[in-house]
């Protein structure tokens, strides 16, 4: 099927026998106390659906009351994880969120994460984890022009990033896959992870293997959502960065320097000001027109919408530009100052791997 090809009724009808079982079967069994600190004083953050694409099922954040450390619970299974993430490249039902966010990769977040390294001595070789098509290392090539650049990524999406020249060498696989740490070990001078680590099971086991990846001295590049941001609790399920359903994690950023610093790592740097993404206010705006709005064709649905469903989906998305337009560049306008308080929704962390 064609990236732009409209849901086919066989896989509607595929759709439709899994979600005929429910969706409870994709869930791990609740778990009560905290996957970061072992405690039991937990609260609900959030409860949500899946704003951006509007697949069945409900979501719940809960946060740890001694080391706010917020998660999936009770979280995706692996069987869940794959139904969620399934068909995401389809265009056909991109949604007006999955637009307007799918642009917060800009060139310029990637030229700032590189430049982070200058400071530092030049690496010779650097692995991207999760690069998808290989965007950042494309970048970072202009900052660190004789560093050799390698891309992990689970999809064959980093197959074609070496194709188009963007790495030069390319494996598919999960970073904590045992052949993927064998065959990588101690290769790397740096191993980045942006917006990786709140995607996976188990952060610290993520973590783990990134230094295992890395040459003693390494460093180890790190940016991920802060749970800390005003933002999150202004907004609520609103917030970008809550992302569910495929968000297991949210680390406030000393959980993480702990982990590192347990793991024989030095902290060399933090920032929560190049690493905000100035997207809140117009992606929750985005966001709850999605959910507002008649639904777009998508192989979940159990039928098709019908063409006057169709005909007022295009009026009011047409009319809504605008709206986002000038909530977005008031994002941008803010952002000089939102970065440098406690609205910043990101940090980054560099950390030396010593031993």
């Amino acid at each position: 099927m064609s990236p732009t090809a409209q849901p086919t009724a066989e896989r509607r009808a595929a759709y439709a026998a899994e979600l005929a079982q429910g969706t409870d079967r994709f869930h791990e069994p609740r778990r009560s106390d905290c996957p970061w600190c072992g405690s039991e004083r937990l609260r609900t953050r959030l409860r949500t659906s899946d704003l951006r694409r509007r697949r069945p099922g409900t979501f719940v954040v809960d946060e740890c009351g001694d080391c706010a450390h917020a998660f999936q619970n009770p979280r995706l299974t692996a069987e869940g994880l794959a139904f969620y993430h399934r068909d995401l490249g389809e265009n056909a039902h991109e949604s007006l969120a999955e637009r307007l966010l799918g642009a917060r990769a800009a060139t310029g977040r990637h030229l700032a994460a590189a430049r982070a390294m200058l400071p530092f001595p030049e690496p010779e070789s650097w692995l991207d984890v999760g690069t998808g098509h290989g965007h950042f290392p494309e970048a970072a090539k202009e900052v660190h022009p004789y560093t050799s650049f390698d891309g992990l990524d689970p999809t064959r999406r980093v197959e074609r990033a070496r194709a188009a020249g963007r790495v030069e060498e390319a494996h598919v696989g999960r970073l904590t896959d045992p052949p993927v740490i064998e065959r990588l070990r101690a290769r790397y001078d740096v191993v980045s992870m942006f917006h990786h680590l709140e995607h996976t099971p188990d952060p610290r086991e993520e973590l783990r293997a990134a230094l295992a990846l890395l040459r003693p001295g390494g460093h180890l590049l790190v940016e991920v959502p802060d749970p800390d941001c005003v933002f999150g609790a202004l907004l609520g399920k609103w917030w970008v960065a809550h992302g569910q359903p495929s968000h297991l994690h949210l680390m406030p950023l000393p959980n993480l320097l702990g982990e590192l610093e347990s793991l024989g790592c030095l902290i060399v740097a933090t920032d929560r000001r190049e690493p905000h993404i100035p997207h809140d206010l117009s992606g929750a705006l985005a966001l709850a027109l999605g959910r507002a709005l008649p639904g777009l064709d998508a192989p979940w649905r159990p039928a098709p919408p019908t063409p006057v469903q169709r005909t007022v989906r295009q009026a009011l998305t047409r009319a809504s530009v605008p709206l986002l337009a000038s909530t977005a560049a008031l994002d941008r306008l803010m952002a000089p100052l939102l970065s440098r308080t406690r609205f910043s929704n990101a940090y980054r962390v560099i950390a030396r791997r010593d031993a």
